[in-house]
């Protein structure tokens, strides 16, 4: 478009050591937009697919967040391993 720059903010989604997936900005250590916690009971059933449960459920708000704002979110998920948890960006 010209005239507007278009602003992207990089996500990414990290599981903290307690086994909660938070949604935040690429790089920061800040503020968590978004946490997910499943109970015990619930991580029992997920096994390892909690990361993708959480991907799933992310992408599904973020999805609808913006198709109620009248856009479209163009998603895009690259999975990479750091040593304060696991990340998905």
């Amino acid at each position: 478009m010209e005239g507007s720059a278009l602003a992207v903010s990089l996500l990414e989604i990290v599981e903290l050591p307690g086994g909660e997936f938070v949604l935040r900005r690429a790089g920061a250590s800040g503020e968590v937009l978004v946490e997910i916690r499943f109970s015990p009971e619930s991580r029992e059933y997920l096994s390892d697919a909690g990361l993708e449960v959480a991907k799933a459920m992310i992408e599904a708000g973020i999805q609808l967040a913006a198709s109620m704002a009248g856009g479209e979110a163009e998603l895009e998920f690259i999975g990479e391993r750091d040593t304060s948890g696991r990340v998905l960006h």
